[in-house]
């Protein structure tokens, strides 16, 4: 009877155990906060640019550039270390400038939105810190608004373009425990892989056949830091 009463002893305070591990882990994190895409040019160049638009003064750049944004994520905790999770983006920015400190009204803004899902593993300790890393692939969307560039030697018309590709992210990060509610993510950082076409998306915009020799695939990287909430 003793051994029995000191068994049922052991396996309550095991369960118990068991429990308080799994009330630490929220079975859903809500992130939410700023994003910033450095993108690839795929090998579109002032100089290029110049040339199919037939502009002999050289008015455009085409610099390394920024898409400044937002990015939300919604995880849902399979386990103390796995889950998965739905990332959504909008980035927003302009592929082109001009050159030389020239002033040119009209040129186009890009959008950029996605959907991703996968699986993320996260390292949670006693610590408030909590490292994680994700894979996500999904669906992105491109696009460049209508517009007409003015400043050069004859107004040139962009026409709205959009493309649909293939995304992947493939990064890293890490969450700062505030409240049993409440961290901040200090930081994550995705290698971001596309693959528009930027061939066909600028003749698209530009018309004719211009920039043909532009990449199918591009690398990207996202850094991105927030709030997140738990629940």
């Amino acid at each position: 009877m003793i051994r029995f009463a000191a068994a049922a002893i052991i396996l309550t305070v095991l369960m118990g155990s068991c429990v308080l591990a799994q009330d630490a882990t929220p079975k859903v994190e809500v992130f939410g906060g700023y994003s910033l895409l450095r993108s690839d040019r795929g090998g579109l160049t002032g100089p290029l640019l110049d040339a199919d638009l037939n502009q002999p003064s050289n008015p455009f750049a085409v610099p390394t550039y920024f898409l400044h944004g937002w990015s939300a994520e919604a995880q849902y905790n399979l386990s103390r270390w796995l889950g998965i999770a739905a990332d959504f983006g909008g980035r927003y920015g302009s592929p082109i400038s001009a050159s030389g400190g020239r002033t040119l009204a009209g040129l186009p803004k890009e959008t950029s939105y996605s959907v991703m899902v996968g699986p993320v593993i996260s390292y949670r300790t006693k610590s408030r810190l909590t490292p994680f890393a994700h894979a996500l692939v999904g669906w992105n969307r491109t696009s460049l608004d209508a517009s007409t560039i003015t400043g050069v030697s004859a107004p040139i018309s962009v026409a709205a373009t959009s493309y649909d590709d293939f995304v992947a992210a493939l990064g890293a990060g890490v969450d700062c425990k505030i409240t049993r509610r409440f961290a901040v993510r200090l930081g994550q950082v995705d290698w971001y892989h596309t693959s528009v076409n930027l061939g066909r998306f600028y003749t698209n915009a530009f018309g004719g056949d211009l920039l043909e020799g532009l990449k199918n695939t591009q690398v990207n990287y996202r850094v991105s830091a927030g709030a997140v909430v738990k629940f």
